[in-house]
């Protein structure tokens, strides 16, 4: 997924309010931005760092700049706006980079499914006449928390997070595809596992998942502040 124009840089001061940051920017002068992350963002926030936000021109955005790369202080880059995972799992389907998740001819976004009132992220569906797939409901969930070398899910507790895993289950029990997607945007990791020391409920809840037949993906985004795209698949540890 390209963006355009190309991120512009500053550097981090700090995160506050959850939703705003304050950063300085090339000139020195320092103004503040827009955080979209409602996240504990547990190991993001890296102050005296370089950040990448965009600017946009709608006229009544309080904040015009929205923070979207940071940078670690071994070097990485981390996708801080949690919005852009859902974009780049649809752009890798429709690519072919998820290999598993192809042979299917409809996608579509934020639909409304399961028991519980919630929109899948993705929902892909075999529009064939013969044979068709069965319908496949994907929750994507924006991985970024690294620890001891050790990519994480979720990084707060995360109630939303239980009851999409809750929905998945249902739509595997009702004869469709249940996946669980981790879109990790953190260039340190490498593979993805359950945080059971922050949402140990969570943990259950993913393995139970997992043996309720729910399919566990992940995949790491290849960052620059020109572009960003998922590249590979990774290990997820159950």
């Amino acid at each position: 997924m390209e963006f355009t124009p190309s991120f512009q840089q500053g550097k981090l001061i700090k995160r506050y309010q959850r939703f705003l940051t304050d950063i300085e920017l090339e000139d020195g002068s320092k103004v503040t931005i827009h955080c979209p992350n409602t996240g504990s963002m547990r190991n993001c926030l890296f102050e005296g760092k370089r950040v990448w936000f965009s600017i946009s021109d709608n006229p009544k955005r309080k904040y015009s700049r929205t923070w979207e790369l940071a940078e670690s202080d071994q070097g990485h880059l981390i996708g801080i706006n949690t919005g852009r995972a859902n974009q780049l799992a649809e752009d890798a389907i429709r690519a072919g980079v998820i290999t598993e998740l192809q042979g299917y001819s409809y996608l579509k976004r934020e639909v409304k499914y399961g028991s519980e009132n919630s929109r899948i992220d993705i929902l892909l569906r075999d529009e064939s006449t013969t044979s068709p797939k069965q319908d496949c409901y994907i929750e994507v969930k924006s991985c970024t928390l690294l620890e001891e070398g050790q990519g994480y899910f979720p990084d707060a507790v995360t109630s939303r997070g239980q009851k999409h895993l809750r929905e998945l289950m249902e739509m595997v029990t009702l004869g469709h595809r249940g996946v669980l997607l981790f879109v990790v945007q953190h260039t340190g990791i490498d593979s993805v596992q359950a945080a059971a020391h922050i949402d140990a409920e969570y943990a259950r809840l993913l393995t139970k998942a997992h043996q309720s037949g729910v399919e566990i993906l992940a995949y790491c985004a290849e960052m620059s502040p020109n572009c960003s795209s998922l590249i590979k698949s990774c290990p997820v540890k159950l």
